[in-house]
């Protein structure tokens, strides 16, 4: 998935967290949104401007920044 067509970060809006362009909605609120068991389908319907690329963009994105961090110390 080629997420960085649909995500960005500006530091001017949402205090630079990235978010789905063209939209106010963040990768961290569509990770939290799905972590708290909400489907799919639920996001598209609660939120018009997304469409499914942007949520599996969201998740690829979470999946690359995750591959650069530091393993948490058990």
């Amino acid at each position: 998935m080629q997420y960085q067509q649909r995500i960005e970060t500006d530091h001017q809006l949402m205090l630079g967290k990235p978010h789905i362009k063209g939209t106010r909605i963040t990768v961290e609120h569509i990770l939290r949104k799905l972590s708290e068991g909400m489907s799919v389908e639920a996001l598209l319907n609660s939120y018009p401007a997304l469409s499914k690329e942007d949520i599996f963009a969201a998740i690829a994105f979470s999946a690359d920044v995750m591959k650069m961090e530091e393993p948490l110390a058990s």
